[in-house]
């Protein structure tokens, strides 16, 4: 007989991460199909990957944004997302080496034409980024594994001599780009904060009127095979994680084969981060898993595009799917986009505006808590750290469900019902049964 506690946040009502029921289970070797929509069977001995965590972005637009709210307000945030008893428990989180798109600028971290990189400084980053990313460390306690990602080198590395629009890495610049990695992991260790990963190039496939810069896989694989890779070796960053690809599922196995076939370039590499935009093909990430079993996998972006969609459900229900449908087939964690952004949906520079589970509404000093923040919370706040996903069996074949063992014991099922119709799910467990309903529109 196990106990079992039912934590729902559903559609038109005030359920939000809501306690709803708890109890003890039925001993019963047959599932009452008859009165029930769905069943589930949990089974604890097939068991895939485990879970690294989950997170958000500390951008700078997420740094000012909370900078611009009254310490009541910030606090509320940092508890929401970090705090393991009151909030999220967030233990990752991913940092912008230089500018993105959610910074207020195009800036680096050396003078132009500085190819020994003796201007070297992280001098931006400690007004508003850093302070922030120490502050959430604060409330987590335990500390935060950080990725860090570039969005495009200096203009005057590259072939179209500006950080934004695209362009290419020039050859000439090769190594001391991969120096500049480097670089950045030693001045951020000085200020107390290890980089847990790196990944070699946000989006490598898309031109964008942001920072950008364009790879193909065989760049990607003789960057890392001839300069990043021996380059952090060298330098003692070789605890350091290296992720190549960080971009959609739509050609991830195509992207990740002749990086991952090259076993001079694959030994350098931990594995491969996803993005969810164009495409929700969850089997292509399945995929990748069975050609390279050895190497992980990490959900490392995705956000609601087009501003603010405040008092919208169905953001909330992408983030649910897409979870699910990452970790059914062997992703290890989830890192979304911006932590918190303003009422705008920015500040951005190139006005590519976006929404975020949190909003900070700087003109009136409110926190609005999207539809968005509770599904994650659905996950981030009951699979552990070291979590192991295990086997299902029933009607689960939609990415509707998910389940897990954690490491003090307890077992975590997460349903979801993007219908219109109320769900009585039967949930077995060995022989042992509970029933749970599922509202229209709802997360359990």
């Amino acid at each position: 007989m196990f106990t079992y506690e039912i934590i729902r946040t559903s559609k038109n009502t005030n359920e939000r991460l809501s306690k709803i029921e708890s109890g003890q289970t039925i001993k019963s070797d047959i599932y009452d199909q008859g009165q029930t929509s769905r069943w589930v069977n949990i089974l604890p001995n097939e068991t895939f990957q485990t879970i690294i965590g989950f997170g958000g972005a500390f951008t700078e637009a997420a740094a000012v944004t909370f900078n611009k709210l009254s310490q009541a307000n910030q606090e509320k945030i940092l508890n929401a997302y970090f705090s393991p008893s009151q909030g999220h428990g967030y233990n990752l989180g991913r940092v912008h080496i230089h500018s993105c798109d959610f910074a207020l600028g195009n800036y680096t971290y050396v003078d132009d034409m500085d190819v020994e990189l003796r201007s070297f400084s992280i001098e931006h980053d400690k007004s508003q980024i850093i302070p922030f990313i120490k502050d959430a460390e604060d409330v987590r306690e335990q500390g935060i594994s950080l990725l860090a990602s570039p969005w495009s080198p200096p203009a005057w590395m590259k072939s179209n001599g500006e950080m934004n629009n695209g362009g290419t890495l020039l050859e000439k610049y090769h190594s001391t780009w991969a120096k500049y990695y480097s670089k950045f992991l030693t001045a951020y260790k000085a200020e107390g904060l290890n980089m847990w990963g790196i990944t070699v190039q946000n989006e490598p496939a898309a031109v964008q009127v942001w920072d950008s810069c364009i790879y193909t896989a065989e760049d990607e694989r003789d960057f890392v095979k001839n300069h990043l890779g021996p380059c952090l070796l060298e330098d003692g960053h070789d605890d350091v994680r290296i992720l190549v690809w960080d971009h959609n599922r739509d050609i991830i196995v195509e992207r990740l084969a002749p990086i991952y076939n090259d076993k001079e370039a694959a030994k350098y590499v931990w594995g491969a981060g996803i993005h969810w935009y164009v495409s929700e093909a969850f089997e292509n990430v399945g995929q990748v898993h069975a050609n390279w079993p050895d190497k992980h996998l990490l959900f490392t972006e995705g956000c609601q595009e087009g501003g603010p969609h405040i008092g919208k459900w169905h953001t909330g229900e992408r983030y649910g799917r897409n979870i699910i449908g990452d970790f059914n087939n062997w992703n290890e964690g989830f890192l979304d986009w911006n932590l918190i952004l303003d009422e705008t949906g920015g500040p951005n520079h190139v006005n590519n505006l976006c929404d975020a589970p949190i909003i900070g509404d700087t003109k009136n000093d409110r926190v609005i808590f999207n539809s968005s923040y509770y599904y994650i919370g659905h996950f981030s706040r009951y699979i552990q750290k070291d979590a192991i996903r295990l086997g299902l069996v029933g009607d689960c074949e939609d990415n509707q469900a998910v389940a897990f063992l954690n490491p003090d014991g307890t077992y975590v099922l997460v349903l979801m019902n993007e219908s219109e119709s109320q769900m009585t799910w039967t949930v077995g467990l060995g022989n042992e049964r509970l029933k749970a309903e599922l509202k229209p529109r709802s997360i359990v």
